[in-house]
């Protein structure tokens, strides 16, 4: 049995080698047949040469122009004229690459028999048989996959530059053309990312080391792999020596020299890292653009950021995190309401540590600042109006057929223990006003007018809904508020407004359409209210100093979350601060959102003169008594204060006796005592 064994291995072994030989004679036989064919050469002639995809640059700008990023698979070329690139990188790269470049048609014959036999002997793949010719067609029209068809296609084409371009021409394109590690595409880039000079200035050592890495431009890096690139550069000075290109004194001397490479340049840092990773996303995703075309097409993306705006929200992150813990994050976009483009995004405090952009993190809770939402179903339906009092005290709440009881609480358990008003519910952030009116108007409502404002987050229609425990995203909370800012139109928010080919097609152009979900009176009464959280007793109030302008806004707080979602009515600005794994946050760094919103907000605006927000048909402003939310009357035991309704649901009844004067504070006059008591809060007096 053991011979047996042995001498079927003995059979089995010949009969290997003998497939292997097999094999490797037939693919060898099958190119070579067809690159001997030469009447098939005549065919080339009948056929055009297609497009070549030579990688450039991609370009991200911002709305003036201004370069934001370049999307380039990592490409940097810079074409170069044959008479620029040093006569010793030419003859380095024809003695390793096709010493034979000028003698044949594209395809060289000789080159592939020795090739073959090569192969054969050593019963492997040791030798190339591409000339620079065919290496320049596969790179500028081909994929590198290993098929015949791509082998066929690569040979056709050759012959076809062959029979285009001179042969000056064709090493002028590829030397433009070659990956030389690193990102550098071409001889210049080459010559300058690796030794910080031109092209025509490398020396004979220089152009060797260069010369080597396109065949393995990773594993013949000099900055990955120093001992291979110089073990490289040798057979490369050697293979110069054999064609005659230099003497043996030359090659002594340029083997010993020791080369200066220079250091890898650091990585820049990129404006608005995060707003050019969602550019690429969206171009991609939604409207189509190939990724190859995106990464090496010489694409022009414009978009809709303001680089200035984006710088401001970066200081205002910077100054606003400063001097707490290093794991806090934060997130802050600002869209311009009255288009829906987007002017900055900060996706967290550093782009090279984490690149998770949280502006589209739908995992926290927004907490009050999603109240808005809610009075703004509430004002809708006319269940609940500026003046509807409800009693700030801890409360049993009943819901499903009274199956269910809901208990919230304020904010460090304090209450008012007494009857308030919308105005005050909002300023104060008051949690039972909220839920008392969820439960008149009904969570159906608020989710329902939470997708009229863009929310596209999963929302329960539960009591607590109201206080904001459902989480989204501060892009979500940015487009919702946009529709309060900008009349009660809402427009989806836009990041890219035209896309351009490298000759400058237009690809892509946006076209926003707007649509009027809410009542412009509504929006109007809705921001009204929220003004006043930059009162005095306002959540806010403590930034009132740093704005100089109408602003609308509201506050939110979790245990593990602070938000600031605000507004003038040229931009709309969401900010969140937070830990990425839910960690609860301190009483200090809840109140750090309200102040990058503010600053930021005075900042981007500078320049900008101040705007109120238009009032519209609908609304009606009436003095009211804060004391009985009443018309306000002579006799009255409260200072009147302007509050605005839609019309039709202002108090009919006066805080006086009958007869008493209620109409002495209002019509124009006390539109007009509001407005400037609204400019002498905006300046400070």
């Amino acid at each position: 049995m053991e011979n047996n064994a042995e001498k079927a291995k003995e059979r089995a072994e010949p009969a290997t080698r003998w497939e292997k030989l097999r094999r490797r004679i037939g693919w060898m036989t099958l190119l070579a047949m067809l690159t001997l064919a030469g009447g098939a050469v005549l065919f080339f002639r009948f056929g055009d040469l297609p497009a070549g995809a030579t990688m450039q640059t991609t370009q991200i700008v911002d709305a003036n122009g201004q370069l934001l990023a370049s999307l380039q698979g990592g490409v940097n070329r810079q074409i170069v004229k044959l008479s620029d690139i040093s006569p010793w990188l030419v003859k380095a790269t024809l003695a390793v690459e096709d010493r034979r470049f000028y003698e044949h048609a594209g395809v060289d014959l000789r080159g592939l028999a020795r090739a073959a036999w090569v192969d054969m002997r050593h019963m492997s793949k040791q030798q190339g048989a591409s000339t620079l010719t065919q290496q320049l067609a596969r790179n500028l029209y081909l994929s590198h996959e290993r098929t015949w068809s791509r082998k066929l296609k690569e040979a056709w084409y050759a012959a076809k530059l062959e029979q285009t371009y001179t042969k000056n021409e064709i090493l002028e394109l590829y030397l433009n053309q070659i990956y030389y590690g690193h990102g550098a595409y071409g001889a210049e880039a080459a010559a300058k990312l690796y030794f910080n000079k031109p092209a025509k200035e490398l020396s004979i050592a220089e152009s060797a080391m260069l010369a080597g890495i396109p065949k393995g431009p990773r594993y013949y890096s000099p900055h990955l792999h120093p001992a291979d690139s110089r073990a490289r550069q040798r057979k490369v000075l050697q293979a110069m020596r054999n064609t005659g290109y230099i003497t043996r004194e030359q090659t002594t001397k340029a083997s010993a020299t020791t080369l200066q490479v220079r250091p890898l340049p650091e990585e820049e840092e990129r404006a608005a890292p995060y707003f050019a990773d969602y550019v690429k996303k969206i171009a991609i995703e939604q409207i189509g653009i190939d990724e190859r075309l995106m990464n090496e097409g010489g694409l022009t993306i414009r978009t809709t950021l303001d680089l200035q705006m984006q710088q401001k929200a970066e200081a205002a992150v910077k100054k606003g995190l400063n001097g707490g813990n290093l794991e806090l994050q934060t997130a802050l976009i600002a869209i311009d309401p009255r288009n829906g483009y987007i002017k900055a995004m900060v996706g967290g405090r550093n782009y090279r540590s984490n690149q998770f952009n949280r502006v589209f993190a739908r995992t926290r809770q927004p907490g009050s600042s999603f109240k808005p939402i809610l009075y703004a179903s509430a004002l809708e339906q006319r269940t609940v109006t500026p003046v509807t009092r409800f009693r700030s005290e801890p409360t049993l709440f009943y819901f499903d057929h009274d199956r269910q009881i809901y208990r919230p609480s304020n904010y460090n358990g304090r209450y008012f223990n007494e009857e308030i008003g919308l105005r005050q519910a909002i300023a104060a952030s008051d949690n039972i006003y909220a839920v008392n009116t969820i439960m008149r108007v009904g969570p159906e409502a608020v989710v329902s007018m939470a997708r009229k404002l863009g929310i596209t987050s999963p929302l329960k229609a539960v009591p607590s809904l109201a206080l904001g425990t459902f989480p989204v995203s501060p892009f979500e909370m940015a487009s919702a508020f946009s529709v309060f800012a900008n009349e009660g139109r809402r427009t989806s928010p836009i990041a890219i407004t035209s896309i351009q080919d490298h000759d400058g097609k237009i690809l892509y152009e946006s076209h926003p359409l707007e649509e009027q979900v809410l009542d412009p009176a509504l929006s109007y009464v809705t921001t009204n209210l929220m003004e006043s959280v930059f009162d005095r007793g306002g959540t806010a109030h403590r930034v009132a100093n740093l704005l100089k302008r109408p602003v609308a806004g509201k506050t939110g707080t979790t245990n593990s979350d602070a938000w600031f979602v605000g507004y003038t009515p040229e931009l709309t600005t969401a900010v969140w601060i937070g830990y990425d794994r839910g960690r609860a946050i301190t009483s200090s760094e809840a109140h750090r959102a309200a102040p990058i919103f503010a600053r930021f907000t005075e900042a981007a605006l500078e320049g900008t003169p101040p705007h109120v927000f238009p009032m519209p048909e609908g609304v009606v402003n009436a003095y009211i008594d804060p004391a009985t939310n009443l018309l306000a009357a002579s006799g009255c035991s409260g200072q009147a204060v302007m509050e605005s309704f839609l019309a039709g649901t202002e108090p009919t009844e006066s805080c006086a006796p009958a007869g008493g004067a209620s109409g002495e504070h209002g019509g124009a006059g006390a539109e007009g005592r509001s407005i400037w008591s609204k400019f002498r809060r905006w300046v400070g007096v």
